[in-house]
């Protein structure tokens, strides 16, 4: 119960932000005529916010198996560049490994990063509830919104702007916790650099992200030996 206690606290500004944004999922969805149960299936099955809205424009504009391949793979490639950091934490998981795979979410992750467990709980347990908590608040927020949707016509316009608010404020919280700048001023400058680069010279801003994940990978990797011991240097 106390692993549980703690991560129930952990998550509240989580569970905020997904209980709004999976029910703007839900409200789209049926007041585009899909019935309640899909978003319930949908956030279960799939569990990706971005994937899921993108998902209702793509069955809006007629599928097309090659297309949603293709943009589903560039909307969430992030998760295998922070998915890889995560190995050694899931390591030792055991049968919880599996599932922790399938419900890492840029939130998830964030939590997970920052987080240092006390002594006496189970880390293990402790990151198994934060999972499934995420998950389950994403779930009951598009239940909610869905069923909302069905009965009353509501503006949601603008409602997107929680996830990024949620976002901003769990990596202020990485930023001040961690002992490593470097690896943060390196995603930071990329990205504003391949940002401008797609958007003022290859007029395909939607690529950005992949190319500068990409790009910070290789760097992390390139220099990963240099800012480990740097970091031990200047923390000692």
């Amino acid at each position: 119960m106390k692993n549980f206690k703690y991560a129930f606290i952990k998550v509240i500004p989580v569970m905020i932000g997904y209980l709004f944004l999976g029910a703007g999922f839900g409200i789209l969805l049926t007041t585009n005529g899909y019935n309640f149960l899909w978003a319930i299936l949908m956030c279960l099955i799939i569990f990706a916010g971005s994937g899921q809205y993108l998902a209702v424009s793509l069955f809006l504009s007629g599928f097309n198996i090659l297309n949603t391949i293709i943009l589903t793979f560039l909307v969430n490639a992030r998760h295998i560049f922070y998915g890889i950091s995560m190995f050694p934490k899931f390591k030792n998981m055991g049968l919880y490994k599996p599932y922790m795979i399938f419900s890492l979410t840029d939130e998830t992750y964030s939590l997970l990063c920052t987080l240092e467990v006390p002594g006496e709980l189970d880390q293990t347990k402790v990151y198994f509830h934060i999972a499934w908590l995420n998950h389950f608040y994403w779930v009951l927020g598009g239940l909610f919104g869905a069923i909302l949707g069905e009965v009353l016509t509501i503006n949601i316009e603008g409602l997107s702007f929680i996830m990024t608010a949620l976002f901003v404020t769990l990596l202020t919280e990485q930023w001040l916790k961690s002992k490593k700048s470097i690896p943060l001023l390196i995603g930071f400058l990329v990205t504003l650099i391949c940002l401008i680069l797609f958007k003022y010279v290859f007029i395909n801003v939607d690529l950005f992200l992949i190319f500068s994940m990409l790009i910070i990978f290789v760097l992390l990797t390139i220099f990963r030996k240099n800012i480990e011991k740097g970091d031990r240097n200047e923390f000692k």
